[in-house]
């Protein structure tokens, strides 16, 4: 059973978590090293959980088991998708689509046009899981309207 939580930044300690084990797990897939938050202080995560409006828990049978963010609308009218990750014990069971469809419904709250996204070509398995969920490339992004 999947449950859905917005975080807020008195869930810094679910986030960081949930980070942490992202960046150990795919190194691959991040922007951004372990080693940039591996000692980060309470305040840092708080300030993350602020500077960024939307950012998404996924539990499995009671626990995090999977995070997805999103940016502000730009000034063109685009949320971008970021950090996503889930844990891989749950992969496979829908959770990467919850949380995909959570930043697609929180944009169309947003007035957002469109949702933008960037992940390794060599990523396979998020590349077909953002298609299924209706993203196509234009440019070095994978973008779908909301």
């Amino acid at each position: 059973m999947i449950t859905l939580r917005r975080l807020a930044p008195d869930d810094w300690a679910v986030f960081r978590d949930l980070r942490l084990a992202s960046l150990r797990d795919a190194p691959e897939a991040f922007e951004t090293p372990l080693a940039d938050w591996l000692h980060a202080d309470e305040r840092r995560w708080r300030r993350r959980l602020t500077d960024v409006p939307f950012t998404m828990c996924a539990e499995w049978e009671g626990r995090p088991a999977g995070v997805v963010c999103g940016t502000a609308p730009d000034e063109a009218g685009e949320v971008e998708l970021i950090s996503l990750w889930v844990a891989p014990a749950v992969r496979g069971h829908g959770v990467g689509n919850a949380l995909v469809r959570a930043v697609l419904r929180w944009a169309a709250d947003q007035g957002a046009r469109q949702v933008r996204l960037e992940v390794r070509e060599t990523n396979t398995h998020a590349v077909a899981l953002y298609r299924r969920q209706g993203f196509r490339p234009e440019g070095r992004y994978l973008v779908r309207p909301v």
